[in-house]
């Protein structure tokens, strides 16, 4: 069953592709230029009966090279819709070659169907001419030649246009096979085969220059049946075809650009919302169809800005969870995590990180001691002195910690945070834990957390001991410069302390209360 809807889809595509090229051969060759010889021309019965087995002829022969050269453009494609399982390669192969086919259309009635259809027209036409068969002057031979230029210029167009729509269907099904059997998307993003510049300035040429050059080329043709001298008319024919060539090709270079300036603004601000910026928004100067694309543009970016706004507050409200969820375990730390994160943030901005660097450093921060769920409570909440098992036991948080927030998907969010999760408890000196890193081979994080870190652990209360004084913990932070702790960091923190104030007194007032919320119970 799966074989046979797959060859109805190849079926289908080969029959709108045949009935484009006889609809463009039709309109072109079978109207405008048999109208052309049997209108323009005037022929005795016997010269139209020769040059009508000649068009056979060349028909004929034109008809087998279009098979041979189409059948060779759609190898690929048949080979991707007729075989079962195809490739990733094979679809790749099929879907951009069925983009291609429009363009292919145009080379192959540009090439093979116009020479096949041209050259054997020519040699028999002038053979017949100088056999006394054909009793036309040879002037209209060359002139038949650019004729059947023209000719198949409008009709290359008309398939050009007609493929393109043809083709939207199979380019769907290659998607949407390739995701089910591999999934992935085969799609070429961004990619230009023909540009609208290009599209516009050939239509506008051919449609609009083509019918006057073969007007031209008629009436020149009815001169030379009328024995009048030509030379007067072909030099004032050449004068207006050029003019209004250029004419033509001007207007639809001037169209383009008019279609080409609101999806260029629209390019670039998609490049921007895919960098992450929602602040973009698009500006309706236009008149026209596209006012309404660039209003639903703005809409769409505003309903993404809303949704990055709820998912940044879900994740913030995930993270700060987290973090209390641990400091639960110990009233007396209760608020640790958050001040470790607003210090940390001061010496980030301090610094000059990024503010996507510092949103990472803020998440890092929070969850530095996540690994101390895997640490008992005898142990975690101990009043006395830890002995060196204890110690040792304690030690191994950073490692559990960075271990849990591995397991956190998506796993290329969570990878930025684990440098500081791991090593907050490093020394500048190496002598720190748990990899006994030295100077600045202890990651970014690392080095800021352990600054942080310990400035909140020497002025928060303990069970065993108050909180030492702000300054005599800075003065002991300075004092560990370049052994302890990264010399530039505890020099940022010092120098953005004093900003801190207002929001560290509100974080240790929520502290106090959940002290005194645990004692009361």
């Amino acid at each position: 069953m799966r074989r046979i809807s797959i060859d109805k889809d190849y079926l289908q595509l080969i029959r709108q592709l045949i009935g484009n090229y006889l609809l463009g051969s039709l309109i072109a060759v079978m109207g405008v230029g048999g109208s052309l010889i049997f209108s323009t021309v005037r022929m005795t019965r016997h010269d139209t009966q020769t040059i009508t087995q000649i068009l056979i002829l060349s028909l004929l022969l034109t008809v087998t090279v279009d098979t041979l050269v189409f059948h060779r453009h759609m190898r690929p494609i048949r080979a991707a819709l007729t075989t079962p399982n195809p490739s990733l390669a094979q679809f790749e192969r099929a879907y951009k070659q069925t983009l291609r086919l429009p363009v292919l259309a145009v080379a192959r009635v540009m090439g093979p169907h116009w020479l096949s259809f041209m050259l054997p027209g020519l040699a028999l036409s002038i053979w017949d001419i100088r056999r006394g068969i054909l009793t036309l002057p040879m002037t209209y031979v060359a002139l038949a030649a650019l004729g059947t230029l023209l000719v198949a210029s409008m009709h290359a167009v008309t398939e050009f246009f007609l493929t393109s729509r043809s083709t939207t269907a199979t380019l769907i099904i290659f998607r949407r096979r390739c995701r089910m059997l591999h999934g992935k998307d085969v799609g070429f993003s961004g990619e230009v085969i023909v540009s609208l510049r290009a599209k516009f300035a050939m239509s506008a040429v051919v449609f609009g220059t083509l019918p006057m050059l073969l007007f031209g080329l008629a009436n020149g043709i009815r001169l030379l049946d009328a024995a009048s001298s030509t030379a007067p008319y072909w030099s004032w024919a050449t004068t207006v075809l050029v003019l209004g060539s250029a004419f033509s090709a001007l207007g639809g270079w001037l169209l383009a650009a008019d279609v080409r300036r609101p999806i260029s603004q629209l390019e670039y601000l998609m490049q921007r919302v895919r960098d992450g910026d929602f602040k973009v928004r698009a500006q309706d100067t236009y008149m026209d169809e596209f006012s309404n694309l660039i209003q639903g543009f703005n809409h769409m970016v505003q309903g993404l800005a809303e949704r990055d706004l709820l998912n940044q507050q879900l994740v913030d409200s995930y993270f700060a969870t987290l973090a209390a969820a641990l400091d639960a375990r110990d009233p007396y730390t209760a608020g640790h995590s958050q001040r470790v994160a607003a210090y940390a943030e001061a010496i980030g901005r301090q610094v000059g990180l990024s503010a996507e660097v510092v949103a990472q450093l803020r998440q890092s921060a929070l969850l530095h001691d996540i690994g101390k769920i895997g640490i008992r409570d005898e142990v975690l909440l101990k009043d006395g002195k830890l002995s060196d098992e204890e110690f040792a036991v304690i030690k191994q948080h950073p490692v559990i910690g960075e271990s849990i927030v591995r397991q956190i998907q998506p796993d290329t969010a969570m990878k930025p945070l684990l440098p500081g999760i791991r090593s907050h408890h490093e020394r500048y000196d190496g002598r720190g834990y748990p990899d006994g890193l030295a100077g600045t081979e202890i990651p970014l994080f690392g080095r800021i957390l352990a600054v942080a870190d310990a400035f909140d652990a020497m002025t928060s209360d303990r069970p065993y001991r108050k909180g030492m004084p702000t300054e005599r913990a800075i003065g002991i932070l300075l004092e560990g410069r370049g052994t302890q702790w990264d010399p530039a960091f505890v020099d940022a923190f010092v120098a953005a302390h004093q900003d801190l104030s207002a929001s560290l007194a509100a974080l240790n007032l929520d502290a106090v209360r959940q002290v005194a919320a645990s004692t009361k119970a």
